[in-house]
């Protein structure tokens, strides 16, 4: 039997759209920017690391940076971030949303200023520096993910409250376009200064002093936009279902709200006493109850979103390496390394504005229209098909007459990731699960997705290396190859797509709905009903 719910919380379920959803989506959105500048950015400089680092006196070749040194300098953000997520999302939930989040946002400040400024003696000691403070720009950047989602789904209304957690996750995009504007920018004024034909003659000794400023002034740049949102995060207001369900504060989270919805809402603190008083809804994480209730959909946005993060972070950092395989991108002795960093950048961004950008910006719009089920299960099986219409003919694909149709099919997998389950992935965690353990289950689940981005940080660094003899005459190991790596990716998506079946339709519910929260405990878990018309999937538990 439902619960009658708190005044203040079905105000907030039906709410019209009013501009401060619009705040809340630019302030936790622009986190996201930041988060996806700071990944992924790395990727637009790794190259001229090896150049400027590992080059060896008297060799004919431009530097490249060994094959452990890459992983770590690529992965090691992934790492701090997967510890962020579940340190900072249990945090969430002991100390509250707001206070917690002003915490990440100055971690990723500090650091991306302090990874821009490593220093040492030797290529080593460089090397080392940046992979530490990146470490901890990851770990900032991993609070982001839980807190940013909790709080755009504790402040939105039902019926479009998918596409406002969506519209936050699709910042993201524009990190991403921004990090390789960044770089064709910085790269194209340094290259000003060194026409072509000065470096055409010797493509070895051009990698030019200013160089090492380039990928410093592309860290860096990261730091601007997550310290100009420092203020208005901090003057955000708790969210009302943590004050009122978890602090158990009814008088505060109604003066919160009526400031936010400008309506006088009562605060019913009898009631709040009420609800703590019930123990049908009191249990914890590794509980028997919990397993019972929301075990399985654990397991689905865990599962889904690790599957996911391997395919999707792989392409993202590799991608320049792929390109060179197929000879988009110009052999590194033809050009010098500012010129390297350049064509690099505006490949990517060339990627992320015809495909990554409008693959989220459809979820946005259609998420609350199709559902997220839909949208995630579609995104996986494009995926899928893609990823082996690429790698079954790749010999076909890399002729020089068929380069173009390559990058577009390779830009439609990018499309459907974030038309589907890299959107998803992060918009149903932060749904599906009670006041109480919602940043915790987010951050766990977020975390499985950033374990599978190490592996494809890791793993598929190595994978892709075995068709360019230009790294086997360096002393590579051998990889599996790009043909290879591009079936294993195509059936990674596979297994999401079987995986999405344990996800539960959260579209047009509350999320004290979702979550059983409104329910009266008769000793057994209520399954979820749908609307009329509606497709609601979900496991029996």
């Amino acid at each position: 039997m439902a619960k009658e719910q708190l005044q203040v919380l079905n105000a907030l379920d039906v709410a019209k759209t009013q501009w401060y959803h619009f705040t809340a989506i630019v302030i936790a959105g622009m986190g996201f920017f930041t988060d996806a500048y700071d990944l992924f950015c790395i990727s637009l400089v790794t190259k001229l690391l090896g150049r400027i680092y590992y080059h060896e006196n008297g060799a004919d070749k431009p530097g490249t940076l060994p094959p452990n040194v890459s992983a770590a300098v690529n992965g090691v953000a992934f790492c701090g971030t997967l510890a962020g997520q579940l340190f900072f999302g249990w945090l969430g939930d002991k100390m509250g949303r707001k206070r917690v989040y002003g915490m990440t946002l100055m971690c990723m400040v500090i650091c991306s200023i302090a990874s821009a400024l490593s220093f040492g003696k030797d290529p080593k000691a460089v090397i080392t520096t940046l992979c530490f403070f990146r470490f901890w720009l990851g770990f900032g950047i991993g609070g982001d993910y839980p807190l940013s989602a909790t709080i755009m789904s504790e402040y939105a209304n039902k019926k479009t409250r998918g596409a406002f957690i969506a519209a936050v996750f699709a910042m993201q995009g524009f990190g991403i376009l921004a990090g390789g504007m960044v770089a064709i920018i910085v790269s194209a004024a340094f290259k000003a200064k060194y026409p072509a034909p000065a470096y055409e003659i010797d493509a070895v000794a051009s990698t030019v002093p200013e160089a090492d400023y380039v990928w410093r002034i592309i860290l860096m740049f990261g730091a601007l936009p997550a310290a100009l949102t420092y203020y208005w995060r901090m003057k955000m207001p708790e969210t009302a279902r943590y004050t009122a369900l978890v602090a158990k504060n009814a008088k505060q989270a109604a003066s919160d709200m009526s400031k936010v919805l400008q309506v006088e809402l009562e605060a019913e603190p009898e009631k709040v006493d009420r609800f703590s008083q019930e123990s049908g809804n009191d249990f914890g994480l590794f509980s028997k109850e919990f397993l019972r209730r929301h075990g399985l959909h654990l397991l689905g946005t865990t599962s889904t979103w690790f599957l996911l993060d391997i395919a999707f972070y792989s392409q993202n950092l590799f991608q320049k390496d792929i390109f060179s395989a197929i000879g988009w991108i110009p052999s590194a002795k033809t050009m010098n390394a500012i010129e390297e960093v350049y064509r690099i950048a505006r490949a990517q961004t060339l990627i992320a504005l015809c495909s990554t950008v409008p693959g989220y910006w459809f979820t946005v719009a259609l998420i609350d229209k199709i559902g997220r089920f839909a949208i995630q299960f579609m995104g996986f099986f494009f995926m899928t098909v893609f990823m082996f219409a690429l790698a079954i003919p790749y010999n076909h694909w890399t002729h020089k007459d068929n380069r173009i149709g390559f990058v577009i099919m390779y830009s439609l997998t990018f499309f459907f990731a974030n038309f589907g389950p890299n959107a998803t992935t992060f918009v149903v965690p932060a749904e599906i699960f009670p006041a109480r353990l919602r940043s915790t289950c987010h951050g766990i689940s977020a975390a499985s997705g950033k374990a599978g981005a190490i592996v494809g940080a890791f793993g598929f660094l190595y994978a892709a290396q075995s068709q360019d003899r230009n790294k086997t005459d360096q002393g590579y190991p051998p990889g599996i190859g790009v043909k290879n790596s591009l079936i294993v990716l195509g059936v990674v998506n596979f297994l999401g797509m079987l995986f999405t079946f344990l996800v539960p339709e959260s579209n047009g519910k509350s999320l004290e709905e979702m979550s059983q929260e409104n329910e009266e405990d008769n000793g057994s878990a209520t399954e979820l009903t749908p609307h009329a018309g509606q497709d609601i999937r979900t496991v029996p538990i």
